[in-house]
Formats: C-alpha cells, structure tokens, sequence
C-alpha cells in the first residue's frame, strides 16, 4: 500500500489549499485517517481526523472553522479543505490511514508529505 500526497504550495494569508491524499497498492480497507503537520523545531501534531472509523471528525483547535477534512471511499481518498490560511499553519503536511491488508493486518501508513507556506 503506497499513500500520495498532493495539493501542497505557496499561498497569500487568507487563501486556501486543498491537499488529496490517495491510497493504493494491493486489496485493503482504509479504518481511520489523518491529516497531520510539523512546523521546523515543532513536534508532528493532529490537525484533523475522522475517528472510531464512524465517520466522525476531529479537529486541532487551531484550525476549527478553517480546515474541513473529507473523504471519498470509492476513491480511496482523503481531502483536506484549508481555507482563510494563516503563517502558522506554514508546515509539512502528511496523510496517515489505517489499513487492514491480508499480508500486514492493520498497519498505520504515512504519505510522503506536502510542503504548505503561508506568506504574510
């Protein structure tokens, strides 16, 4: 199972993103997902997440109201909608899901990255 990230650049404060982040590879089911970031000399953190595989959201504080994470299971794909961008949200963004396969059960996988710079 291989993740891919896409979506990442540079934007004006005040402008939106939206990164995609695609699952493929061998027959799995995709059980929880993620987006995470981490800023230079910050440890990785939550940004938002579907939980309990029930399709219910959570959201980091800083960005509730502003980020919008959404999925599309006939594509195998997870979106991140960011909208009214801040510098501090300037980080390396990564998808994270949860995939039961025959050969690893359910393993954690991390997409590659993309790179998010908000200017001011």
């Amino acid at each position: 199972v291989q993740l891919v990230e896409s979506g990442g650049g540079l934007v004006q404060a005040g402008g939106s993103l939206r990164l995609s982040c695609v699952a493929s590879g061998s027959t799995f089911k995709i059980n929880d997902m993620g987006w995470y970031r981490q800023a230079p000399g910050k440890q990785r953190e939550l940004v938002a997440e579907f939980t309990n595989n029930r399709g219910r959201t959570n959201y980091a504080d800083s960005v509730k109201g502003r980020f919008t994470i959404s999925r599309d299971n006939d594509k195998n794909t997870m979106y991140l909608q960011m909208n009214n961008l801040k510098p501090e949200d300037t980080a390396i963004y990564y998808c994270l899901m949860n995939i039961a396969t025959i050969e690893r059960g359910d393993y954690n996988y991390w997409g590659q990255g993309t790179q998010v710079t908000v200017s001011s």
